[in-house]
């Protein structure tokens, strides 16, 4: 979709869902997504921010408005507002509210830490959440639980074990997060987590503050669940500064434990970066596993030597 006459669905879903009529004036390709293409549609004094995919990737449009929304319901961050999503023959599209993004401000970085503590306040009865989604291009399976431990063992890492498998790609990985998965209540010893609403997909690239230095995020992987995931995520690559740190902390303080359980829930997201991309990140994942096996080993012989 790179000319006017190809966005005559889109524009027909802007001004039916809107109730206002919409002529498009300038279509201008947004940079930063690797799984979608993305425009700023311009037109009639208004801008709409524009995610394009195949078709069949109409469902995780629909997974994604359903999270903004949830996130927005919570009134504690800014995401950007979702219109309508839909599809045709050849492509599906997400269509947002269009904000413009400005630079870091002194307090920026603060109100960030602080916002996201009070989403994580907000609460569910159970972990997971009401559809399945996607983290990235990959199925995120959300089967609501009580027990947050066996989701994250069998919807978190066993799920992404067996597409590794499926491509013929974990098999050296799998007996160590097999056992893992057995011994992953000693990470869990004196905490218990509760069912917080969660963004997903922290990482860097997924937060940003507009002109007035607010936060703001987007791209959600939704689902309610510890929120040590979403700490443990803005850890992984970058782009969270101290004082995000220390303003969250300051709001809802973490348990001191969430240095050790840091690296189990980075390696889902290492793992699904060995599924969409392959390469190092497989070798990265092994590595994690077997040093969390290696830090219960020593913890378990620190406590009850005598049975190993």
């Amino acid at each position: 979709m790179n000319s006017h006459s190809d966005w005559s669905a889109v524009v027909a879903d802007i001004a039916r869902t809107s109730g206002q009529s919409f002529t498009l004036h300038k279509v201008v390709p947004v940079s930063g997504g690797s799984i979608n293409t993305a425009y700023r549609l311009d037109g009639d004094g208004r801008q709409y921010f524009v995610k394009i995919n195949a078709a069949d990737r109409l469902e995780m449009f629909a997974a994604e408005a359903d999270g903004l929304a949830e996130i927005a319901a919570a009134s504690a961050m800014r995401v950007p507002e979702a219109l309508v999503y839909g599809a045709d023959g050849t492509n599906a599209w997400l269509v947002c509210e269009y904000i413009a993004f400005g630079a870091r401000q002194h307090r920026s970085e603060e109100w960030m830490g602080q916002q996201l503590a009070e989403m994580h306040r907000h609460t569910a009865a159970q972990f997971g959440w009401h559809r399945d989604n996607t983290i990235g291009a990959t199925l995120q399976r959300n089967d609501r639980t009580d027990n947050w431990l066996e989701f994250w063992r069998e919807k978190r890492l066993g799920f992404q074990l067996g597409l590794l498998l499926e491509r013929g790609m974990g098999d050296r990985l799998a007996t160590d997060v097999e056992a893992l998965g057995e011994a992953m209540p000693l990470f869990f010893s004196g905490y218990t987590p509760g069912p917080s609403l969660l963004h997903g997909d922290l990482w860097g690239g997924n937060h940003g503050y507009d002109e007035q230095g607010q936060p703001v995020i987007f791209d959600p992987a939704v689902y309610y669940g510890d929120r040590e995931a979403d700490l443990a995520m803005t850890e992984l690559f970058g782009g969270f500064g101290p004082d995000f740190y220390a303003a969250y902390q300051a709001t809802w303080p973490l348990d001191a434990g969430y240095k050790q359980r840091r690296m189990l829930y980075n390696l889902y997201h290492i793992m699904n970066h060995a599924n969409l991309f392959g390469g190092g990140y497989l070798h990265q994942a092994e590595g994690m596993t077997a040093q969390l096996l290696a830090e219960l080993r020593q913890g378990l012989s620190d406590r009850h030597p005598e049975k190993l």
